[in-house]
């Protein structure tokens, strides 16, 4: 089967569609030009299929470069069989070529290697025949071997070499591993005992667990690797060894009543505890970490999209509020765009506390600069300064909301060279306090200044493949910047830099340009910047919105490629630029569908997925997809944990999703938890099912434990009276 029938058979999709998705892919074309713009080619593929098919097409020519080398190596040795070669080529896995490959890999010296070199390869080759009789006996035979010069002394130490020969070979069996990998999947049980101070730490709950390892869920498997690393946790993979030796018996063993079982039972048995095991046992670990990374990698992935396509607040005057104790809480106030207009610095918590003080700051600035909203950050002092507020909100002059926003990423983003660069004279908390009001405005255009790690909607992200996880949230990144589309003429440069086809470099020279020479007034001006070719304009022009162009289709989603179809289509059904630009084209798709998408589509030379979507932006031009999203919360009062109620009705916002449930942000300084097992009254799988970041749900509150500070959260028989 060849890689592409591969591919398509695994991801469920038409192998014509996935060659050609490959070649686009192989031609150099970015993930969210081609999900965008060559949906004909893809039968509408969305941006994550074409990174899964792009992840597995890697995978599947790195496992083919390593079947020809492997194949290459083998026959170098002359080893190569015909029956092997058809196993290579066979192979699914890289496990199972590397299983493949083992018993012709260049080893250290090894017991079985110096018995080898002792001449003893043929005794163990008599004993793995398995005679219905030996004469003469084995142990005869053995004797013959006796070789002082070469180390075997007598016919006792040339058994043990033999059965050492014996042992590695069964160790070295592709198929054999194969089915005791299934039984260790099937059957085995990881195993954790605790050190001694282990009473004291997180992992308390594990001083002594045990659970099969086909039931453990990722985030244990996370937790458990962790509590090893630190010293805290012995963990140990469990298998009744009576049933693996069984496993081996049953597959070694031809002849029951050979004499030779005296031998072999022993070199099973060694084998398994010598080779086998502790080499599947950290296969198997490796697996389990493998597959609860990626697991927890699609959480985190999900979370972080949630997080940027979040909606925007638009057209409102924010402070941003960063809050702390010793060194005050900085305010700074940023106008609709974003800009800052003033910052501030006030005391309203220990140890200085001047409430009065700091509220004359406060109102000073709402009234100066007309305020909407304050964002306060939800780190160090947040409980108090939210207190703070909410009592002053009542005194303001004007009507004022404020917001809790996780400034997860903000310190990282303050003392960043490009915070530095944007904000020179600010402290860093200065520009954290901006980035905390820009956030709540814009999160997309602010969150893709911080490394998507540090931004804090994953689980145990620090445990992950480095590599990996960047791979894949910069995949994320990239995937909502381009769903969006940004304004040329007011993105940073960082907002840029994650469109399709541009690179950091030409995404300075972007900004750079428009310095130099003022806005852009039309995309084809794109063309004289720097490092942006005809290929990369050809991948980003869709995506880079220019507001003030002459050319109204300029500031949509049409790709310049399809301006030439757009205007014939607008003219088919008599309609003008100036119709688009005043928001007059209303019965357009309605026109289209009574005269025919598939004819018209045909007729204009393009398809109708291409069609459907020029009309969506036809009919909104410049629309930002976010739109529709529920805004953010924003609040009057604030409650605390102590006014918690068992059995209170809250509505709340979901900050984080967990392979175990959600956290929720109901008001109260602290998330509350609601676990999978509460989240409906049927059998959840993955909360991920159910709920995403951001969502705004209702919520019962279950349990309370001011001390802890944990609250326990239920959707269950959520519209049952208060």
């Amino acid at each position: 089967m060849t890689i592409i029938e591969l591919l398509a058979k695994e991801l469920n999709l038409s192998p014509e569609r996935v060659e050609k998705t490959v070649e686009l892919l192989d031609e150099g074309n970015t993930i969210p030009f081609i999900a965008r713009y060559r949906k004909e080619v893809t039968g509408g593929m969305d941006d994550i299929t074409i990174r899964n098919l792009d992840d597995r097409l890697h995978y599947l020519r790195k496992m083919d470069e390593r079947r020809a080398e492997i194949t290459k190596l083998i026959d170098e040795q002359g080893k190569l069989t015909d029956e092997l070669a058809h196993a290579i080529s066979l192979a699914k896995t890289l496990v199972e070529l590397e299983d493949l490959y083992l018993p012709y890999r260049p080893k250290r010296k090894t017991r079985a290697s110096v018995a080898r070199d002792r001449g003893l390869e043929p005794l163990a080759a008599l004993i793995m025949e398995q005679r219905d009789s030996y004469d003469p006996a084995i142990m005869t035979v053995a004797a013959d071997y006796i070789n002082e010069e070469k180390g075997v002394t007598n016919a006792e130490g040339a058994l043990a070499g033999a059965l050492d020969i014996i042992a590695e070979d069964i160790s070295n069996d592709a198929e054999l591993r194969k089915k005791l990998r299934l039984l260790l999947n099937r059957r085995a049980s990881l195993h954790t005992v605790g050190a001694e101070d282990i009473e004291n730490s997180v992992y308390a709950g594990y001083a002594d667990y045990r659970e099969p390892v086909h039931r453990l869920p990722g985030h244990r498997i996370l937790a458990v690797n962790r509590g090893e690393r630190e010293g805290f946790l012995k963990v140990t993979i469990e298998l009744d060894e009576n049933e693996a030796l069984a496993e081996i018996f049953s597959y070694i063993i031809k002849n029951k009543n050979t004499p030779a079982l005296e031998y072999l039972n022993p070199a099973m048995a060694d084998s398994y505890d010598r080779l086998l095991f502790p080499s599947l046992e950290r296969e198997l670990r490796t697996a389990l970490f493998n597959n609860a990374g990626e697991q927890a990698i699609h959480v985190f992935a999900d979370n972080l999209r949630n997080l940027l396509m979040g909606a925007p607040l638009k057209g409102k005057t924010v402070m941003g509020y960063d809050p702390g104790f010793r060194t005050g809480c900085k305010l700074a106030v940023v106008d609709k765009t974003g800009k800052v207009l003033e910052t501030a610095v006030i005391y309203p918590t220990e140890p200085r506390k001047q409430i009065d003080a700091s509220k004359k700051i406060v109102s000073r600035l709402v009234d100066r600069h007309k305020v909407d909203v304050i964002a306060i950050g939800n780190g160090t002092a947040s409980r108090e300064s939210e207190q703070f507020i909410a009592d002053l909100l009542p005194e303001l002059s004007r009507e004022v909301s404020y917001t809790i926003v996780s400034e997860s990423g903000a310190s990282v983003y303050s003392a960043s060279k490009l915070a530095q660069d944007e904000f020179p004279d600010f402290d860093v908390t200065e520009r954290s306090a901006v980035s905390i009001a820009r956030r709540l405005q814009d999160p997309l255009a602010e969150l893709v200044k911080i490394d998507p790690k540090a931004i804090g909607v994953g689980q145990y992200q620090h445990d992950m493949k480095e590599a990996r996880l960047t791979e894949a949230l910069d995949g994320v990144v990239e995937g909502c910047v381009n769903a969006v589309g940004v304004d040329i003429n007011t993105a940073s440069h960082s907002l840029l830099s994650h469109i399709a086809g541009i690179n950091a470099t030409a995404a300075k020279n972007i900004v750079s340009y428009r310095e130099e020479n003022g806005e852009f007034t039309s995309r084809a001006q794109i063309l004289k910047v720097p490092k942006i070719g005809a290929k990369a304009y050809t991948q980003c022009a869709g995506f880079l919105r220019v507001s003030g162009s002459s050319e109204i289709l300029d500031a949509t989603g049409v790709h310049p490629e399809s301006y030439a179809l757009t205007k014939q289509l607008l003219s088919t059904f008599e309609y003008t630029e100036d119709h688009v630009r005043e928001g007059k084209i209303g019965e357009l798709r309605q026109k289209c569908q009574k005269y025919g998408m598939t004819k018209l589509a045909a007729e204009l030379g393009t398809g109708v997925p291409t069609l459907e979507d020029i009309l969506s932006e036809l009919e909104k031009p410049g629309r930002d997809i976010r739109d529709s999203l529920p805004p953010p919360q924003l609040r009057r009062d604030v409650l605390d944990i102590k006014d918690l109620k068992v059995d209170m009705l809250l509505t709340g916002t979901v900050r984080n999703v967990v392979d175990f449930g959600v956290f929720v942000d109901i008001g109260v300084h602290q998330d509350g938890l609601l676990h999978i097992s509460e989240m409906a009254d049927r059998f959840v799988r993955h909360p991920r099912e159910l709920l995403s970041v951001g969502d705004i749900i209702e919520v019962r509150v279950k349990s309370v434990d001011p001390i802890k500070k944990r609250i326990g959260l239920t959707r269950k028989k959520i519209n049952a009276p208060s």
